[in-house]
């Protein structure tokens, strides 16, 4: 992390300001060698042989290895493989034991049990199996550097093109979405290698018109950054950090530049806020300036055009929903020579000595919308910046990133071209996957945002198989994979590019026949009337229809996980992925912190894997070249929601204290508990040891565990539910945009964290929380009347039954928080109300007792 001011003796890169991840700076400011995280303690480096071979023979195409390649040491290996070995077996002999002693009180309550058993065995096994063998890889920035940067201050690197999607200015604030665009612009990338698309499925004014406010401040904004060598290059998050020197004193001549790029910063941000006021006051003026009564009251541009976007007060063709496509280069290719576009003025530009001044092509696109026509959400708004940016840049490589993501490491890009470069897999490298990261969750991360335990530990573990799998955000494709064209291992000599599949615009058959050539467009083709027509084709919303866009080609539609069906799409055609992390993040965004907008992205996630197992993407049926643990791995993102089912029938187990007669799953009860406790101890031992490699802590693994109990009591079955009735209704699931505003308190930062917003799908939660803090006051009622008489046995029983329902209400303690709303931030609370409750149940039912002894049996 940078601060606001630069240290002395610190290790400063040409290119960046970052060290190399394989770099160190020693006390004295020197670099040194050192190996990356806890590599010297778990991890050992696994292709010395390789490089040996590289130094000794040189490479065998001519390109350098790019990246290092680490795997377990066998001290931590070889336990883990033998526990869940030994973890498998135990589960095996319980199911024997099980079955063999099928004794219970309640029959069909018994089956059930043995069936959900069953299922969390296999869910578990499905989860287990893919991370036999994890893998990491760490780019070498340094060998990058070596062999693309060249003496005269120009590149060899290929080129990127990056996508920034939004769908509405509301739900994802415009400020949010220009900080991401930022960081874009002033990233440590070569300008002219580097394209940014804002894809604005609103097709509003303001967000165009905040991108020229957005060009014109990254005049300053850029050159300050690499002067500097600032991280991260997204301002909001830089100015709001108050980390310290870490020594000396920062130069006069930084701490003036600081001041001033805050202040710049500070107006920028009031005149991103008076944007609807500015636009509104301009087309009012233009609107009374027209003659004709009753016209539609337009939305007027800068430039005294009518916006052919959507209008501030929608009408026919001009509503969102219901617009023509929109194409408008804000800063055009550095190869033409320009600095600037013509929206930008000279009245910004910045003095920052010999720092570069050019900025990348930053282009804004806004598909046709049309009410006939399905639009496919985020895949088809993606597929449509793929197909413009073929047109104008056609880069080799393409990035994609939501609204509220920005860079966060400007070394991210160049990392992830070491692994798409590399001689070994580089050619068959389809995508490279980086873990998402959030910096606006509570420091206790109450409600599993981070989810590291899925991103440093599952999609780490996937690179030691054909890959992790794409999660919608931070991903770098090779374009050519998006278009459905086949590895260098498997693709034939001469591909066909057929109209059928690609549509009909012979430029963009064109493109693609260049990308598989990897050819880039380097001379950029002029804006004219023929270039305007040739986009606003390939921008129709019927341009999709009978072609393979969104089924092979691009990004898939018809489902709401379009991310990981694309990603399964990939590599069952044979293709691998890598996952790339680094030290210092390279991505963070910004995540829904309130709990139910938490469980809304839950619903919408768990419901869009349910469609991918119910649909010709099935990972039992579909990807010909999908490796066995790779499908295994697929099997068990799309099917997890089930275990939901048999976790809600536990839980709601404790209502039988209710019942008079002891009731037993299974008989002998106290060797069933006592067998069920060692293999869930089990898991926590096999837990423990990933924690260790994936360097995730037990906070970040308890989490997990809370919050798959929450979501288990009510997003997951929603989205079963929904599931169910798409297959009988035949209609598809609808699920909403998670909304990123947040509660606007200058004092809280987490205020949106405390706002409990009720919704139907909390309600088996509340039900399961009630039923077992209820079950704990009956149990100390029955104990305060039955003492006396219950046997040392019944006692033992009562005493393992109690531990369950302890047990569910540790589990949802995140969600009890949640309840209390702002109380919440005196957890203390918490602590004092449940035995207080304990207590009033108990009293309330050996009054019961007392009262209805001789009518009811309680």
């Amino acid at each position: 992390m940078a601060s606001p001011a630069l240290p002395t003796g610190a290790v400063v890169v040409e290119d960046g300001g970052l060290a190399d991840p394989l770099l160190a700076a020693d006390g004295n400011g020197a670099t040194k060698t050192k190996e990356c995280g806890a590599e010297g303690k778990y991890w050992a480096a696994a292709d010395e042989a390789e490089r040996l071979a590289v130094t000794e023979c040189g490479a065998e195409d001519g390109r350098p290895l790019l990246f290092r390649t680490y795997k377990l040491r066998g001290a931590i290996l070889h336990p883990y493989r033998s526990l869940i070995f030994v973890r498998l077996l135990a589960v095996l002999l319980f199911f024997v034991w099980r079955i063999r002693n099928n004794r219970s009180n309640v029959m069909w309550f018994w089956a059930m049990s043995v069936a959900g058993d069953a299922w969390f065995g296999f869910s578990w096994l499905l989860n287990q199996l893919p991370k036999f063998n994890p893998v990491k890889s760490i780019p070498d920035l340094a060998a990058l550097r070596r062999h693309y940067d060249l003496p005269d201050g120009t590149s060899k690197l290929p080129g990127i093109d990056v996508f920034v999607t939004t769908a509405d200015p509301i739900d994802e604030p415009i400020l949010y979405t220009m900080n991401s665009i930022l960081s874009i612009l002033s990233t440590d990338y070569p300008v002219d290698r580097l394209a940014c698309y804002v894809s604005d499925d609103s097709g509003s004014l303001i967000l165009y018109e905040a991108l020229v406010e957005v060009a014109k401040f990254a005049m300053m904004w850029a050159p300050f950054c690499h002067k500097h060598f600032i991280d991260p290059r997204a301002p909001e998050r830089y100015f709001e950090m108050e980390v310290q020197p870490q020594g000396g004193r920062a130069s006069q001549e930084f701490m003036n530049d600081y001041k001033r790029m805050h202040m710049e910063y500070e107006e920028f941000k009031v005149r991103l806020g008076n944007l609807s006021d500015t636009i509104r006051k301009r087309s009012d003026v233009y609107n009374s300036m027209r003659t004709s009564e009753g016209d539609a009251q337009a939305t007027w541009m800068a430039n005294g055009m009518q916006w052919p976007g959507t209008w501030m007060d929608p009408t026919e063709n001009h509503r969102k929903g219901h617009h023509k496509g929109i194409v408008k280069v804000v800063l055009d290719h550095p190869s033409r020579g320009h600095h600037h576009s013509p929206q930008v003025g000279n009245e910004n530009k910045s003095d920052f000595g010999a720092t570069r001044l050019r900025l990348p092509m930053l282009v804004y696109v806004s598909r046709e919308k049309n009410p006939s026509y399905d639009h496919n959400k985020k895949a088809g708004a993606l597929n449509a910046q793929l197909r413009v940016s073929a047109l104008l840049s056609n880069a080799q490589f393409v990035i994609n990133f939501d609204c509220d993501h920005y860079i966060n490491n400007s070394q991210a890009l160049r990392a992830a071209v070491c692994l798409m470069l590399d001689q070994r897999e580089g050619d068959n490298t389809a995508f490279v996957q980086f873990p998402q990261r959030f910096d606006n969750v509570d420091p206790t991360d109450r409600y599993g945002n981070h989810n590291r335990v899925f991103f440093d530990g599952t999609m780490l573990a996937l690179n030691g198989l054909q890959g992790p799998s794409y999660l919608g955000t931070g991903c770098m494709f090779r374009r050519i994979a998006l278009y459905g064209i086949d590895p260098p291992h498997c693709r034939q000599d001469n591909i066909t590019l057929e109209s059928s599949k690609y549509g009909k615009s012979t430029p963009l058959i064109d493109s693609i026949s260049k990308a598989i050539r990897e050819e880039s467009i380097t001379t950029q083709p002029p804006f004219d009337d023929t270039f305007v027509t040739d986009t606003e084709m390939i921008m129709a919303s019927s341009y999709d229809k009978g072609t393979d866009w969104g089924k092979g080609v691009g990004y898939i539609y018809d489902i709401a996980t379009e991310d990981i069906v694309t990603g399964f799409r990939i590599h069952g055609k044979g293709w691998r992925s890598m996952y790339c992390t680094m030290q210092h993040d390279a991505f963070c965004g910004i995540a829904p912190i309130n709990l139910t907008e938490r469980l809304h992205q839950i619903v919408r996630w768990s419901g869009g894997s349910l469609e991918m197992f119910f649909s010709h993407n099935n990972p039992l049926i579909g990807g010909q070249r999908l490796q066995l643990l790779q499908r295994v791995s697929y099997l068990n993102m799309t099917v997890y929601p089930v275990t939901s089912l048999f976790i809600l029938l536990y839980a709601l187990c404790p209502v039988m204290w209710l019942i008079p007669d002891e009731i037993h799953i299974q008989r002998p009860f106290t060797r069933y508990v006592v067998y069920l406790l060692i293999i869930i101890l089990m898991i926590h031992m096999i837990g423990w040891l990933e924690i260790k490699w994936a360097r995730v802590t037990w906070l970040d693994y308890w989490r997990n565990e809370q919050f798959f109990m929450i979501g288990s009591t009510s997003a997951y079955p929603i989205a079963l539910l929904h599931m169910a009735k798409k297959l009988l209704t035949k209609k598809g699931i609808h699920f909403r945009v998670t909304s990123k505003q947040i509660t606007g308190d200058a004092n809280d930062k987490f205020a949106d964290l405390y706002e409990m917003r009720w919704t139907p799908m909390l309600i088996p939660t509340v039900f399961v929380l009630v039923a077992n803090v209820g079950a704990v006051g009956v149990a100390m009622g029955k104990a305060l009347v039955y003492m006396g008489v219950w046997t040392m046995s019944k006692k033992i029983h009562a005493a393992l039954g109690l531990l369950f329902n302890v047990w569910i209400m540790v589990l949802l303690y995140p969600f009890a928080l949640a309840i209390m709303g702002r109380w919440a931030k005196r957890p203390i609370i918490l602590l004092i109300l449940l035995p207080t409750v304990f207590v009033i149940v108990g009293v309330i039912y050996v009054a019961l007792h007392i009262l209805l002894a001789n009518v009811i049996p309680i």
